[in-house]
């Protein structure tokens, strides 16, 4: 449930605005200009809350939910009970999602610990660091030489920002994270403990021992992306790691040096892309799905949990296993070897008999 204390209710709204908002019509001799307090789940909402619905997981849930407007697909619109108002949406999720935003803006990106603009009392910004008007640095962080951050960006405590990097405008930079050698794009959000362009992992190897390779390329991060905690981006080796505009990034994922990775992508938590490894737009990968080096994910492609991917995938297909395959085969050879599992158990039994 929303806490007041973490996250402040900023607005009602009437359903009127509710349904403008999420481009839908109210069913007629509804009352538009009745108010919604709040947001809540099915199991919990009450006369004043907006709650929403798009999983057949959840019916029973719907059937019994006492919200006053509940968002659902037209599917489900008649399991909605008489004492709530159905608001029928194509995409109930992304109504509520943009409704949240008007109830909860503080929740959008990480806010700053003393919710004031400037330089609080114990950040470090060298000399030559340029900062616009309306930058946040909480206690703690370091901002260093030459390095460019825009206005409407917070970097939160015990941050390190390295020498001449850019960050652009509106972004949120997390409690201890560290970026070097990166250039950022403006509505960036970096969770706490994100590491960005730190060495990447490249050795010239020999029998002898194993040579360090300078790594001297950068981290280029487009406009809109997300990072969650504790993930790790390479810098390049000879050329840039690169992270397309709107991109989403779970926590605790490896990004290796030399990735190139395209717009509006999904990487699901404890994942690994191993150096030069290329996601193209709209790809997914599942979480702890494992890419071998010097692949491509084809545009749109999807990954299934824990695959593990040794070649390229082609553009929009679907892979699962390991290693991974059509995901049509790979259920194919799940389900021959269950039932060759089977057989084998049942003419172990007769041979004991």
């Amino acid at each position: 449930m929303a806490d007041p204390v973490f996250f402040p209710f900023a607005t009602s709204l009437d359903f009127g605005e509710v349904a403008s908002i999420c481009g839908a019509s109210l069913p007629e001799g509804v009352e538009a200009g009745r108010r919604v307090e709040g947001a809540a789940a099915l199991e919990t909402a009450g006369p004043a809350d907006l709650a929403y619905m798009d999983n057949p997981k959840y019916v029973e849930a719907l059937a019994a939910t006492k919200a006053g407007l509940c968002l659902v697909s037209a599917r489900f619109a008649d399991r909605v009970p008489a004492g709530t108002v159905a608001l029928i949406s194509p995409t109930p999720y992304h109504a509520f999602a943009r409704i949240l935003a008007r109830f909860f803006p503080t929740a959008l990106r990480p806010e700053s610990v003393f919710a004031s603009q400037g330089v609080a009392p114990g950040a470090i910004v060298h000399a030559t660091a340029v900062l616009e008007a309306g930058v946040t640095v909480d206690p703690g962080a370091v901002i260093g030489p030459g390095a460019e951050i825009g206005a409407g960006t917070v970097v939160a405590s015990h941050a390190v920002i390295g020498p001449q990097v850019r960050i652009g405008r509106n972004c949120s930079i997390g409690a201890g994270s560290t970026i070097q050698a990166a250039l950022l794009g403006n509505r960036v959000i970096v969770h706490p403990g994100v590491r960005i362009g730190q060495d990447g992992f490249g050795f010239a190897m020999s029998p002898k021992g194993h040579m360090k390779v300078p790594q001297i390329g950068r981290v280029i991060i487009q406009d809109d992306v997300e990072i969650g905690a504790n993930t790790t981006i390479d810098r390049g080796a000879s050329r840039d790691t690169v992270i397309g505009e709107g991109t989403k990034i779970d926590n605790l994922v490896q990004i290796g040096h030399n990735c190139v990775i395209g717009r509006h992508c999904v990487i699901c938590a404890q994942s690994g892309l191993a150096g030069s490894s290329t996601l193209e737009d709209f790809a997914v990968l599942g979480g702890q799905v494992g890419l071998a080096g010097h692949l491509t994910i084809g545009a749109g492609a999807q990954i299934a949990a824990q695959s593990g991917v040794a070649g390229d995938v082609p553009r929009g297909a679907r892979y699962g296993g390991y290693p991974a395959q059509p995901a049509l085969s790979w259920a194919r050879e799940s389900a021959w070897l269950k039932a060759a599992v089977a057989r084998r158990g049942r003419k172990a039994g007769d041979n004991q008999e």
